[in-house]
């Protein structure tokens, strides 16, 4: 008999239309725990506890995000990630023991879109995978229905149909979440955007618990793009910089 399951907010899967998650994770209780939740919430969900076993199961079982904890047997989460984006490219939801800004935004710099730190809800780690997926989503559909144009802010340019960005004529490697972060800023240059207004266009995330990753993105963002591009407004949040006419 097939089964049915009804997420959190309400959508339908069904096996045919289910989405595939592979979490890696060393701690049996922590994976089990995540595996469980996102079964309810409709996903198929495989596991693996090392490195190796990580890279495997991706290559072999195609998911369609990853769950990917950083301290890991074999090799780290963060030479998973590096050597999962080299198959093809994948979201990842990258989980950290340490509040630790640097493993925050080396994992942003090896392909990582968002990340979590434990200890955290599964509410919340529910709700980063469904909008991670429906970026994925949205940037499907942009790639088929593409804007027109080319945006040229001085040195910066962001080409909307290929998703691409280049920086004094080069190209520069954005996430998904990084290319769609620039963009919101872009979209309204030199308007100061607050961190829960970045939050809710970028992630639809509506939670003020969340701007701590706006923070990392938007330091991984200018150190692709130059630190002097993005303005900090204390206190408010953030502004992408232009020329003086």
């Amino acid at each position: 008999m097939e089964q049915t399951h009804t997420s959190h907010n309400g959508t339908t899967a069904t096996p045919g239309a289910q989405r595939r998650v592979l979490v890696v994770e060393d701690d049996p209780t922590i994976v089990d725990a995540i595996a469980a939740r996102l079964r309810a919430e409709g996903f198929l969900v495989q596991t693996a506890g090392d490195g190796p076993a990580a890279v495997d199961t991706a290559e072999a079982w195609q998911p369609d995000l990853l769950i990917l904890d950083i301290m890991l047997p074999g090799f780290d989460g963060l030479e998973v990630c590096r050597r999962v984006q080299a198959q093809r490219p994948v979201p990842v939801l990258m989980l950290t023991a340490r509040d630790d800004e640097t493993d925050m935004l080396v994992g942003l710099g090896v392909g990582a879109d968002d990340y979590m730190t434990k200890p955290f809800s599964m509410r919340e780690l529910a709700a980063r995978v469904h909008v991670l997926l429906r970026r994925v989503e949205r940037a499907a559909l942009a790639a088929t229905t593409p804007r027109s144009g080319i945006l040229r802010l001085g040195e910066l340019e962001i080409d909307h149909a290929q998703r691409r960005v280049r920086v004094h004529s080069e190209d520069v490697h954005l996430t998904p979440t990084e290319f769609d972060l620039l963009v919101c800023l872009a979209n309204t240059p030199r308007a100061v955007l607050s961190r829960e207004q970045l939050l809710a266009e970028v992630w639809d995330w509506a939670d003020a618990s969340g701007t701590r990753t706006v923070d990392s993105h938007i330091k991984a963002l200018r150190r692709k793009i130059g630190a002097e591009r993005i303005r900090t407004v204390h206190g408010v949040g953030y502004a992408l910089e232009t020329p003086t006419p």
